[in-house]
Formats: C-alpha cells, structure tokens, sequence
C-alpha cells in the first residue's frame, strides 16, 4: 500500500467532524464524495461520481450505474458498469448516451450493494427552443467563507445548467490567499503541488455539503481559472510557481490537469486536454467555453509595457483563437455565449491599465476579434466572465463608442462575482470606475453571488442575486440588479425585475446529514404510486437497522405487516409484494426502534 495514497484517505476524514465522520462511515460509504453531472448535449450528459475503497491497492473496482425518468430510477433507460482503479484515483465518469434532449433524468451508482444518493441530470435541447436559464458562478475560495451560493442555488431548481468560469479550487496554502474568516481550513494546509495534493484538494471541496448539493442537481459546465493549477498562470509558467522550489512547472501544470478531469463531470479530451469546446442548447443557444489560462496565453507583461501591443502576443492561442472565429462564423443559433474566465471590456484608471491578466494585457488579439464579429454581421454576441470577485455589466467598446446610444460597442458582458473569494483589491469606488470607463454601465465590488442568465428570443438577461452572508450557513440572498441586451442589439439596457421561471421538474431526494442523528431513518419516496403488485421505498439510514412495514385501510384496518426488515446504513432500495390487496387508498407506515413515519400509496 502507497503510503501517500493512504494518508490521502485518511486526511480526507480529518476534514470533517467526529460527527460528520461517523455518518459518512455509514450513510454515504463508499461514495462519500457524492455524484455529479455536467457537459449535457441533446443525447448524452456525463455522470459522475468516487469511490472511496476500504483499502488502497492496485485492484479494479466495477461500479455498476444506471439512469432513469423518474426519481426512484425505477423507469430506467439506460445502465452499465465502469471499472475504477488507483491511477485515476477512483474517480468515475461515464458519458451516457442515446438520452432524449430537454429531458430530466435521475441516475445512482452501485457497489457491491451500496447505493450512491441519486442525481439529476437534464439534457440539452434540440431544435425550437423558447428559453433557456444558466447559473454563473466563480471563484470558489473553501477558506473565505461557505458555499451558501451553491445551497441557494440547488434549493431555486430553476436552471438548465450551472456555469463555471474558473477558480473552483485555489491552490495555496492554508492562510496563503485570505484569511480563514470562516473557521474552514485547505486540506492539505500546504500549497498543492504534487498529483496528491490536487487530488487531496478536490476531495475536500467534495466532501462540502452545499457543493454535494448542488452538483447533485445541476449539470456543470466547467472552465478552468488561474487557481486549479497556480496564481496567474500562463502557457509555461505562473506567478505563483518557484521552479527552484516547486520542480518543473509542466509537471505541476499536468498533475493539476489530470486531477480536473479526474474531479469534475467534464467531457475529456484524451489527446490533447483541451477544454475548449461547444455546447448547443437548439437553436436559440450555442455556448462556447473558452480556456483564456493555460491553451495558448502568452506571458503576463506589465500595464506600461512596450510589449503590451505585441502582434503575435494571444491569450488563446492560435488553434483556439481559429476554431472560435471558425464556430461563429459558422453558427445557426440565435445568441453566441462565450464563457471564459477574464474581463474582456477595458478596465482603466485615468488612462492606466489597471489589470494586464485581463484581456487589457491582449489588446490586439481582443480587437481581432471584435473586428471579426463586426465585419462579419455575427450577430447576439454576449460574453460571460468570472475571476476578479465582482459584478459588472458592460458594453465592450470599439473604436468610435457611444456611451449614450450604445454605437459602436462589438458585443455585451456580464461579470459574475465570486462564491466566497474576496473583493476588488482597489481602495476607489464603483462610481469612479464608471466614470473612467464610460461602456462600463454597473459595478458592484464587494457583495458575493451568482448570475441567473435569462435567455429568449427577444432578449438575454442577466440577474446579478447577493447573499446576505458567507460567514456561516445561510441561504438567505436577494435580487440586486438586472441588464439585458436585445435581439440584434450589440448594448446593454437596463432590466426592472427578474425573470420568471418556467416550472422544472422534480429535484433529486436529497439527506441533509446534518440534521440526521444515527438513528434516524429518512424515506425519500415510494415508487410506483399508484402500484399494483409491488412497490420500491427509497429509504435513507445513518447505520443498520431493522424496521417494521405496515399498511392501514381508510378504516383504520392493518392489512399488511412485514416485520423485521433489514435496513443498511447508505441509500437503501425495499421491495414490497403486496398481490392479496384490493384496490384503493391507504396508508403506509413505517417504525423504527425510534421513529415512525406515514406515508398515503394507493393501489390500482
């Protein structure tokens, strides 16, 4: 046994309470990291999950999955099995295919008789398209503050999608960015450099409950930032990288690579490790992530540099740079969503580039571009940033802008502020900013949050909501600000009110384990109701214990009784035969040694 690896599993649970510690031994084992989705297209989506083995070895685990329509995956569509091992430290990805677009679909994993906690998958859609909703999120910082983002997100069950732009790990040391303010710790506590330590990473931001929740809702759409590899990198380097100290940087910038896709529900690209790519929400959508860090960027050079006109300076690079002209040029969808990682629109103080790690540090390759679309009629161009923890709405101006009428501005952007990482590090205000920088409609520079993306035929919005708090649990968050450009418009309005959303489908049961005790029993549903010869429960259980099902009719007459039923700690699935019943409505009950729960069914 590996050493490293071991410790990996150990350190893993010291991140978490005695409490939390005990529960998760039992209730979640082995997939104590939870399950995910992401990268959905009409026909297929990733699903995702780890498998935290008793024993660290060299042995293949075959984890069995399936998917279906409903939320008991009792209809289900598709399954198979995937087996995991050490080398991609036993992390589980399958892209499930031949799935109807616009749908919701529900999908657990199995081993050796342990259920996962089901997720929720919705595919993309397919042709005619009236609507469609994101969540934008960025910059995910564990120490600065908790997930609340992520909580009142899964509890909205109002998006398509959730959009990450980057940063959703950093990769310092405990203390090394921003104070602990509130009492979470990096795990490890040193800065991650080797392939372990990023594994070791993500696995403590898995093991974060709001970040379970919402991930079991939602599929992600994910680009990697600056920090799941080190502080302002570039193509062969990065600000924070000391090859002196930390080895070769391409090592350290391919174990951060290989524990991405190891982490998260993205679409691997096994030649190349490119994250580039497009996904189609019918004809109204097509979304382009963009990788604006490690593809093809060019050193970072400083605000007054002679070299910051270079020509043959990109942030891109050249093969990207090529196939995102090549794809809007060629788009049949009504709107073009680029979601990248940082801010496009100029951003100055009193003539000064204040942020060369911006597209402002890429001048010529950024008015490339823009000349692109112009010149070509490109038309509903709208840019989605994250990074610099803080909120804006702009116009990205060309040469001969108008502030007043909108003339002249190549496309829009909206800037998503942060999930916890702190604000704009420059003592001025918003107001000021604006004043400097007229395309700039909106700025807010502290509040945290997220974007909902409102996307229809006449219009894309965006809706900037606030948390009231981050430094402990809470859900509590608000609307604040709302803009929004036309069809066929190339500028920002401004927005009264927040969208309206349309009705969603069911989320995926959910065990708050933290208002669990060992005892308790949790019944997630029953499947089918109406039943005719049989019916599931979908029961929850901190640890093993046996239960007593019976069923009452409208008299008040027990009809059924089946004692001494065993119940495993974990997501448990009970079949009930119930053929001597007649028809009609009754109630079910089920009785622990410490708690009983009523349920009505009814048989046809």
């Amino acid at each position: 046994m590996k050493l490293s690896l071991l410790l990996l599993f150990l350190v893993t649970f010291s991140a978490v309470s005695q409490k939390e510690r005990n529960i998760l031994k039992t209730i979640h084992a082995p997939f104590y990291h939870g399950v995910a989705s992401g990268d959905p297209l009409h026909d297929r989506v990733i699903i995702w999950t780890r498998v935290t083995p008793d024993e660290i070895n060299n042995d293949s685990i075959r984890v069995n999955w399936r998917i279906a329509t409903d939320t008991m995956i009792f209809d289900v569509v598709n399954s198979g099995y995937f087996y995991t091992k050490q080398e991609r430290d036993y992390t589980v990805k399958v892209d499930v295919t031949g799935l109807n677009p616009s749908t919701c679909y529900y999908y657990d994993f199995e081993v050796d008789g342990k259920f996962s906690v089901p997720g929720r998958a919705i595919t993309a859609d397919l042709g005619d398209n009236e609507n469609v909703r994101f969540a934008v999120v960025s910059c995910s910082n564990y120490e600065y503050g908790y997930f609340n983002v992520y909580s009142a997100l899964a509890e909205r069950n109002d998006v398509n999608a959730v959009l990450h732009l980057g940063d959703y790990i950093y990769e310092y040391a405990t203390g090394g960015y921003s104070a602990n303010i509130a009492n979470r710790s990096h795990e490890p506590a040193h800065e991650i450099v080797t392939l372990d330590d990023y594994r070791l990473r993500y696995s403590h931001y898995h093991l974060d409950t709001d970040l379970q929740r919402i991930h079991q809702q939602y599929p992600f759409i994910c680009v990697w930032d600056d920090h799941e590899s080190a502080n302002d990198s570039w193509l062969d380097g990065a600000e924070n990288h000391d090859p002196a100290t930390q080895g070769n940087w391409i090592d350290r910038k391919n174990n951060a690579k290989k524990a991405y896709f190891e982490w998260l529900p993205i679409r691997e690209n096994a030649i190349d490790q490119s994250i580039y790519r497009k996904i189609e929400y019918g004809d109204l959508v097509n979304l382009y992530m963009l990788d604006t860090r490690l593809e093809g960027r060019a050193e970072q050079v400083g605000a007054t540099s002679t070299d910051l006109n270079d020509t043959t300076r990109s942030l891109l690079g050249q093969t990207q740079l090529n196939w995102l002209k090549s794809e809007l040029l060629g788009s049949q969808a009504q709107w073009n969503i680029l979601g990248q990682q940082v801010m496009m629109a100029p951003l100055e103080a009193f003539g000064t580039t204040l942020n060369p790690d911006q597209w402002d540090g890429y001048p010529v390759e950024r008015n490339d571009i823009l000349n692109y679309i112009v010149s070509n009629d490109i038309q509903n161009v709208v840019v989605l940033t994250g990074d610099i923890h803080t909120s804006w709405a702009n116009d990205i101006p060309m040469a001969g802008y108008s502030s007043s009428t909108g003339a002249n501005s190549g496309a829009v952007e909206f800037v998503t502020t942060s999930v916890t990482s702190p604000g704009f590090p420059i003592a001025f205000g918003a107001g000021l900013i604006q004043s400097l920088n007229n395309h700039i409609k909106w700025a807010e520079l502290t509040k945290k949050g997220y974007i909902i993306l409102d996307i229809n035929k006449d219009r894309t919005q965006s809706e900037w909501y606030f948390m009231d708090d981050i430094n402990a649990p809470n859900m509590t968050n608000s609307f604040a600000k709302a803009y929004y450009v036309n069809d066929l418009e190339r500028h920002l309005r401004v927005g009264s009110t927040p969208s309206l959303a349309s009705n969603f489908c069911i989320p995926a049961p959910w065990l708050n384990l933290e208002e669990q005790s060992n005892e308790t029993l949790e019944l997630f549903g029953v499947y089918p109701n109406p039943f005719n010869s049989y019916f599931i429960l979908h029961m929850g259980a901190a640890q093993h214990q046996i239960v007593t099902v019976k069923m009452y009719d409208l008299n008040g007459r027990e009809v059924f009784q089946q004692e001494n039923v065993p119940v495993a700690g974990g997501s448990e699935y009970l079949k009930v035969h119930t053929e001597g019943l007649e028809s009609g409505m009754y109630s079910l009950v089920i009785t622990t040694q410490t708690s009983q729960m009523a349920h009505k069914i009814v048989k046809f």
